[in-house]
């Protein structure tokens, strides 16, 4: 609501300022015509659009800046993160999570997550999966199991998981992924 709010104090500030621009250019006297007030109208509102416009430009350039600093943080962080649907398939990925399973973003993207985990702790995050997915609250949960690598090697890994709800009210998986012995 209180968004709302701005947004109209915003346009009702941007109609002051666009009247203000106007009236020093060609202010209508008081014997204006009735098309000199309507053209002065259009004029004003002219001049309010690209006022604008040019918010919205400036708003759109420091999204983009804003997106392309999350993009650097979340590819170049030192720890792996992964976004498991709520089917068990891995949705997003970054570097430092490629780089830890030993495989391509590419192969690992609309694959199942849980071929990942060790056959020894499957049963583990089968239910660890499900319980995160049906719980009503959204907690943090850590533990550790044994994952493979492309390669077939294992590791041990600690997982932090947090269930979020997307806009759709789908549900999904974030896991950051760190090799527990440090290396």
């Amino acid at each position: 609501m209180k968004q709302k709010w701005e947004n109209i104090e915003r346009r009702q500030s941007l109609r002051a300022q666009a009247e203000t621009l106007v009236a020093s250019l060609s202010p209508p006297g008081p014997s204006a015509m009735h098309t000199e007030v309507l053209l002065h109208e259009l004029l004003v509102h002219k001049v309010e659009l690209e006022m604008q416009n040019e918010a919205l430009r400036d708003t759109e350039i420091a999204l983009a800046e804003a997106l392309a600093r999350y993009t650097d943080l979340y590819e170049f962080a030192p720890v792996g993160y992964v976004t498991v649907d709520q089917d068990d398939t891995i949705s997003a990925i970054n570097l430092a999570g490629t780089a830890l399973l030993g495989t391509e973003r590419g192969q690992l993207i609309h694959s199942r997550f849980s071929k990942l985990i060790a056959p020894e702790d499957n049963d583990g995050w089968y239910l660890m999966f499900h319980k995160m997915m049906a719980a009503a609250t959204t907690e943090r949960h850590s533990f550790e199991m044994r994952l493979l690598r492309a390669d077939g090697t294992q590791f041990r890994a600690h997982l932090d998981c947090l269930r979020r709800e997307s806009a759709d009210s789908k549900s999904s998986l974030r896991v950051a992924l760190t090799d527990s012995r440090g290396d």
